[in-house]
């Protein structure tokens, strides 16, 4: 039923699959065993955009009520059988750099009474899917033009990105011109990730954009992106706090560009019906102590919308 809502509402079964984070095929079957359970077209197929039939807005209407029962009824299912359900998304960088240890610390402390759900999601994904109470919790790295009104938020530590090479390309120098890098294949992320816009407003700054590197391949998974590179692939704009070890132990190189902009934010946002809750502060104890910080969710009153933490990130190069 999201999957349907989401197709009528993006008007395609790739940018549904998109939001959903799933393969345009499952979002293809999924559409194909509603309409053989129901026995009617939900989709007129006919057009350059998918719209709903007369059928599909009745069931589209139907399933938005069921999906709001559903959530109610995990609401009132927290309060039995002793375990608290927790909905986690964060951006891909998070998840895989620190969502780990963050994970095993909270789990280590909570595990008997804490039922998990965790999803890498987009910036923009991760925002609807708080707004649409799919989550408790989002940790996000974006721009500047995030909205986070509405939610009871918390700035992280800046992350900071650089490019990265292969020893094997012979790029030596820590700081470049763009120019001594576009003669390589870049490793980019898809659109509607931050490390995209960004890497698409500091080349735009510059005079250049992503199609004047040698080539490009578009690669979603973070972790083939460092392996494609290590192995002499090309270069790739990637967070640091992914590749420290390797620029470390040799195997990899970073370099800051002239008049890029290096760092974005990271930002924890908490859907405000459940602000209050202690597993949420248990939660957000583990991530500040990833970055040896600290926040008090119940010193914050009521009314208030949006919190700074202290800030304990590098310094900006810009």
């Amino acid at each position: 039923m999201k999957t349907l809502i989401a197709v009528a509402e993006t008007g395609s079964f790739s940018k549904a699959a998109g939001e959903l984070n799933i393969t345009q095929s499952a979002v293809s079957q999924r559409i194909k065993y509603l309409e053989e359970r129901y026995g009617y077209q939900l989709l007129d197929r006919s057009g350059q955009a998918l719209v709903t039939t007369q059928v599909g807005d009745l069931v589209i209407e139907k399933s938005r009520r069921i999906l709001e029962i559903e959530k109610e009824l995990l609401d009132g299912l927290k309060r039995f059988g002793g375990k608290t359900r927790l909905a986690i998304c964060c951006t891909p960088t998070f998840g895989i750099g620190y969502m780990p240890g963050v994970l095993n610390t909270f789990m280590m402390q909570n595990a008997s009474i804490v039922d998990l759900k965790f999803m890498f999601y987009t910036p923009e994904q991760a925002l609807k899917g708080l707004k649409d109470n799919d989550f408790d919790i989002a940790v996000i790295e974006h721009c500047d033009d995030m909205d986070f009104s509405g939610f009871l938020s918390f700035r992280l530590p800046q992350d900071e990105l650089v490019f990265i090479s292969s020893p094997k390309l012979g790029i030596s120098e820590p700081a470049l011109g763009i120019d001594n890098l576009l003669k390589n294949r870049l490793f980019a992320r898809k659109e509607g990730c931050s490390s995209r816009k960004m890497l698409k407003t500091n080349l735009a700054n510059c005079g250049k954009e992503v199609d004047d590197f040698a080539s490009v391949v578009v690669h979603d998974d973070l972790r083939f992106t460092i392996q494609a590179v290590m192995g002499g692939g090309g270069v790739a704009f990637v967070s640091r706090a992914l590749i420290a070890e390797y620029v470390k132990n040799g195997v990899l190189r970073e370099h800051f560009v002239e008049g890029f902009c290096h760092v974005r934010n990271r930002t924890v946002a908490i859907n405000s019906k459940v602000k209050s809750d202690t597993t949420i502060q248990k939660f957000l104890d583990c991530i500040f102590a990833a970055f040896n910080s600290s926040v008090n969710l119940f010193q914050i009153g009521a009314a208030v919308a949006t919190l700074i933490a202290p800030e304990c990130a590098p310094p900006v190069i810009c």
